[in-house]
């Protein structure tokens, strides 16, 4: 029983994780193409907080009790691109270096081999 919960759930997981557009959103950041957007995508956490806070009002004047759900996933998503900025940041930070070091290296190879 408690195996059949745990591969429901992962299931589930997997489900959101390839479907949801914040997490595409967000794994699309985590390619060499998409680092450079990585600080740019945490604007949309502004707009996520916004619509956090619109609803809260909605929901505290009252609107029906799920709008609080709402707010959390509001919340959450707004979080999430949070945390994405700095780490895509030094992502590509590193990436880069690794990049340099590889083009400085291939470039003092082909001189050593065109000087000889």
């Amino acid at each position: 029983m408690f195996q059949l919960l745990i591969a429901f759930v992962s299931r589930i997981c997997a489900f959101f994780q390839r479907t949801m557009p914040t997490n595409i959103l967000i794994r699309a950041t985590h390619t060499r193409r998409g680092l450079k957007w990585g600080v740019p995508a945490m604007l949309l956490a502004v707009v996520y907080v916004v619509i956090a806070a619109s609803l809260a009002q909605w929901a505290a004047g009252g609107a029906p009790g799920w709008i609080n759900l709402l707010v959390l996933v509001c919340l959450w998503n707004a979080i999430k691109f949070v945390v994405n900025g700095p780490i895509t940041v030094v992502r590509l930070a590193r990436v880069r270096a690794i990049e340099r070091r590889y083009r400085g290296a291939g470039v003092a190879s082909t001189r050593s081999l065109s000087v000889g």
